[in-house]
């Protein structure tokens, strides 16, 4: 049994990590400042392995307090996004780059850090993406990250994880996320305006990124030290695949536009095979978690409860 803190725990890969540790018998406390609510976690508060603290990552007395004694410390609170950290630039520097620094000058010898990265640390790639590949971050996001992740790895026993897109169903719902906002516009305005829909992405569910770190958990002795991409070698399609296996789920209009640019220029096929060597592998298909968001989504009430209308 390991003592694990969660930073940004209560978000959407914490609310599905959580859980997972949970069930492996680890004792949890999660810190969260609770920016998007803490409804994902009441089922846990029943659980004496499981604790909460409400702090700000920017705290870092309270934070501080919170990191004593733990064994690992898995590291999730950010800003994230390009478009969160472009409207919120100053505050996206402060908790992705300046409070991670000061969380990890406060790091014990004895204690494993667990950081999760991003794809959007490599920018615009011609060939394909391993951990190798010089990174070249386009967007805010994208630098606070790789910033973050470069102090983390040089001053800590850490493993990073550069997590392809997140997609899927979880306690706290995020429906900015690529795959999920396509399959809610299918679901509930029945068309997609789809922009640069050649370009090639990346994906993994919420539940492997969960599985990911009780991984590394499991394995830290090998893993400590490594950067690793954290994928599916299968998961590499274009935005205009992901639409045709919504397509599969349910009848919407599709259409195609040049009205937009991501910022992070995610148009590459990443390798995952070194995570891979390690034993880990994703479960859930692109297939399968599109059926799980149709089908979850439709349940979801949308209307305006403010409104008679």
């Amino acid at each position: 049994m390991k003592n694990i803190l969660v930073t940004g725990g209560a978000g959407y890969i914490g609310t599905t990590l959580v859980p997972e540790l949970l069930s492996e018998g680890h004792k949890v406390c999660v810190y969260d400042s609770l920016l998007f609510g803490g409804e994902g976690l009441l089922t846990h508060f029943k659980n004496p392995n499981f604790s909460f603290v409400k702090g700000d990552i920017r705290d870092s007395k309270k934070l501080g307090l919170a990191m004593k004694g733990k064994d690992v410390i898995i590291h999730l609170a950010a800003i994230v996004g390009y478009p969160a950290c472009s409207r919120f630039p100053e505050l996206a520097k402060e908790v992705n780059l300046e409070a991670t620094k000061r969380m990890i000058d406060m790091v014990e010898d004895n204690q494993y850090v667990l950081f999760g990265s991003t794809g959007s640390n490599y920018g615009a790639v011609k060939d394909i993406c391993t951990e190798e590949t010089p990174l070249n971050p386009l967007s805010l996001y994208g630098e606070t990250k790789t910033d973050a992740e470069q102090y983390i790895m040089d001053n800590s026993n850490a493993t990073a994880y550069r997590f392809a897109t997140a997609f899927g169903l979880s306690p706290r719902l995020r429906l900015d996320l690529l795959v999920n906002d396509f399959a809610c516009k299918a679901i509930r305005d029945k068309y997609i305006v789809v922009y640069e829909s050649h370009f090639m992405r990346t994906f993994i569910h919420v539940h492997d990124i969960a599985r990911s770190f009780v991984h590394a958990i499991n394995n830290m002795d090998e893993m400590t030290g490594e950067v690793y991409n954290v994928g599916s070698n299968n998961m590499n399609c274009s935005k205009r695949q992901i639409c045709n296996y919504i397509l599969n789920e349910t009848d919407y209009y599709l259409h195609l536009a040049d009205i937009a640019q991501d910022a992070d220029k995610r148009d590459y096929v990443v390798s995952y095979d070194k995570i891979l060597a390690t034993g880990f592998d994703t479960t859930i298909t692109l297939e399968r978690g599109i059926k799980e968001l149709v089908d979850g989504i439709s349940v979801i009430n949308f209307d305006n409860k403010y409104s008679n209308i």
